[in-house]
């Protein structure tokens, strides 16, 4: 019997030579990333556990982005303890307000394909663009793993997801991913792995991949795959070795569902107020008023999904009363985009253009909403209070539909 991506990773990883969905498994951790919301937690977790050092110090990642810059008193205790933590355990990966944590772990090279890799944030799925085991955790897992530097694991049953032809010109990759979370719901993929395949995918830039591999979890994935290719050997910075190459899912693998998409026939789609499996196409909601738009955060904040923006926007103004916020992923893709005329193209139009970091995505600094206000986002989440006060309408949306949204000053789509 074959195998999926998922059961390939743990297997090499546990020195095993077959394992099935179901299956409990303690796994060698490659790599962890903790980031400032969740470390005076971890730390209290650490140390209570009678931890003296840390397993591997190396492998150890701290990212300071959901409380940069502090917007509140308590947020400077979490770099104090932080701060505390790094001296205390000799850390060295460290990022002050670098950018957001998951586009840090690709960007700077901490994630290789074939990693298991873990995460205290949600989206920790977002690794998956690059072929590795990725997942989310919470404080006392990520205290043991910090100890240990293992951590047990129930292999996933797999659902495949196969898109195949040409998307139209003003479709992306959030699109396709907002309909798999609208078909399957925020609940259909609980604890399984979503394997991604399929020409349309073959085609994607690692970018583009790395979009459907953060909203994995909004429809209750364990993690996401992609078979690392010759895209991602140049985006990590790595010649793939036998074991990477072999990340695909084998034809006789079992799979619990398999999920067929023509992506010619795929079309803008938003997901409404105020659940990310609440799907609709742009065209039924065309005309909406809008206050704001915010493009950004982990999900579309990398330098493809600011160059579409600006594509649109080129030459154009946003629509008056209407706040374009951007919010660039890194400090590196702030430098590109800034390097190439992006930025230029983007406050030419009339955009506010903010620091890298997760910022307005988790209703921390610059622009949350008020009652009543309306805003189409390119992030992840459109939960009640998300961004703002809980009667905020957050429409989630592709960079191309964000930029003509913001034009138009209501809801459309990108010609």
């Amino acid at each position: 019997m074959g195998n999926t991506i998922i059961e390939k990773i743990i297997m090499k990883n546990a020195g095993l030579s077959q394992v099935k969905p179901g299956d409990i498994v303690t796994v060698n951790v490659d790599r962890v990333m903790i980031h400032d919301i969740f470390i005076p937690f971890v730390a209290d977790k650490f140390e209570e556990m009678g931890f003296t050092r840390l397993w591997d110090p190396d492998k150890v990642v701290l990212i300071y982005d959901h409380l940069v810059p502090a917007s509140q008193v308590d947020d400077t205790r979490h770099f104090r303890i932080g701060n505390e933590f790094v001296d205390k355990y000799g850390m060295k990966n460290i990022h002050r307000a670098d950018g957001i944590c998951h586009q840090l772990m690709t960007e700077a090279g901490y994630v290789k394909p074939g990693d298991v890799v873990f995460g205290t944030d949600s989206h920790t799925t977002t690794y998956g663009c690059v072929g590795a085991f990725s997942s989310g955790i919470g404080y006392t897992e990520m205290a043991s793993i910090l100890g240990t530097g293992q951590m047990w694991v129930r292999v996933p049953e797999t659902i495949k997801v196969k898109v195949t032809g040409t998307l139209p010109d003003n479709v992306t990759s959030k699109d396709i991913i907002l309909k798999l979370i609208g078909d399957l719901t925020a609940a259909g993929a609980t604890y399984k792995a979503l394997e991604f395949t399929g020409d349309t995918i073959e085609n994607m830039s690692v970018a583009s991949r790395m979009t459907m591999a953060n909203m994995a979890i909004e429809a209750g994935a364990k993690c996401a795959l992609f078979t690392p290719d010759e895209k991602t050997a140049q985006y990590c910075e790595i010649t793939l070795d036998d074991f990477q190459k072999s990340l695909v899912g084998d034809a006789d693998a079992q799979y619990a569902q398999v999920i067929e998409y023509d992506a010619s026939k795929i079309v803008p789609v938003l997901a409404c107020p105020s659940l990310v499996d609440n799907i609709k196409p742009v065209e039924e909601l065309k005309g909406t008023k809008i206050d704001q738009v915010f493009i950004g955060s982990c999900t579309n904040g990398r330098l493809e999904d600011l160059h579409m923006a600006a594509h649109i926007l080129k030459g154009k103004k946003v629509a008056p009363f209407v706040k374009l916020i951007v919010t660039p992923a890194s400090r590196k893709i702030y430098r590109q985009a800034l390097a190439d005329g992006t930025l230029e193209i983007l406050v030419d139009s009339g955009a506010i253009v903010t620091h890298p970091g997760c910022g307005l995505c988790c209703g921390r600094t610059g622009g949350i909403l008020s009652d009543g206000e309306r805003v189409v986002a390119t992030n992840n989440r459109n939960f009640l209070g998300r961004m703002g006060t809980n009667k905020v309408e957050i429409f989630l949306a592709s960079p191309k539909t964000a930029a003509a949204s913001a034009i138009a000053g209501e809801i459309t789509f990108a010609n």
